[in-house]
């Protein structure tokens, strides 16, 4: 009786544990990942997946659109997006969109399908996808100076006050906090010292018992005071390159 060839035993034997492998393995059903791929405006699944860059919740791109036009906070959490353009921080997530379709099948199709429907029966000419070929460079004609397009991004008139946001350092026994890495701000002059508090205790991931103490000039702000009324007050003295200057630094909070 002849033995089998060298190694063909080995071979047999880690196949039949690589099936094993794929019999053991767990299959989830789709409604476990439904909080992850579905959208919370209109309880889809998500198409033109669009995350709030404030809070990386993520909608529909024509359900968050709508929201925005009657309120300016995220629909999950509640954060202010933008005080007066939330649209302004919305980016589309073409890598959670493509996660989607994925995992639903025909989704894709449906939608191209319901997207055809839709511009035939107004009439209007069918949007052909963007096909990109992989590995062939792009070569762009330089624009004469004169047929440059405008940018398309306008900063609006509400938007009338910028910040330069100087952090003169922390008290003793404060230390776990991020450095601030958006120092110019640009915003409306309605909004209050309390609002720059927030926005500094966001991105900087402060904790409760750390306080904020926001100084112009000489003087201390209080919360209520609104930057226009500070920029009028203050005047020139506070003022840098045409930026309103705030110094501030983080404190532990008086123990009465």
């Amino acid at each position: 009786m002849t033995s089998p060839p060298y190694g063909s035993a080995s071979h047999e034997g880690s196949t039949n544990i690589q099936d094993s492998d794929l019999e053991d393995e767990p299959k989830l059903p789709l409604s476990n990942f439904y909080p992850y791929i579905r959208c919370a405006l209109c309880c889809g699944f998500l198409i033109d997946a669009t995350t709030i860059t404030e809070c990386l919740h993520t909608f529909c791109k024509s359900c968050i659109v709508k929201h925005f036009f009657h309120s300016n906070r995220c629909p999950t959490c509640s954060i202010i997006v933008h005080q007066t353009q939330p649209l302004y921080n919305i980016r589309p997530d073409r890598q959670l969109q493509d996660i989607v379709y994925k995992m639903v099948p025909y989704l894709e199709e449906s939608e191209r399908e319901q997207m055809c429907n839709f511009y035939k029966n107004r009439g209007l000419e069918i949007p052909k996808p963007v096909m990109v070929s992989p590995g062939v460079p792009v070569v762009l004609r330089r624009q004469k100076k004169d047929c440059i397009p405008q940018s398309a991004f306008n900063i609006p008139p509400e938007l009338d006050v910028s910040l330069l946001l100087e952090f003169v350092g922390a008290e003793e026994g404060i230390s776990d906090y991020k450095p601030l890495e958006r120092r110019y701000v640009r915003v409306s002059g309605d909004a209050t010292i309390r609002h720059v508090e927030l926005f500094i205790r966001r991105k900087m991931e402060l904790g409760p018992t750390c306080q904020v103490d926001v100084v112009c000039g000489d003087h201390l702000l209080d919360h209520y005071q609104s930057l226009k009324e500070i920029q009028n007050s203050v005047g020139a003295e506070a003022l840098q390159d045409g930026l309103l200057v705030l110094h501030f630094g983080l404190v532990l909070p008086s123990q009465s």
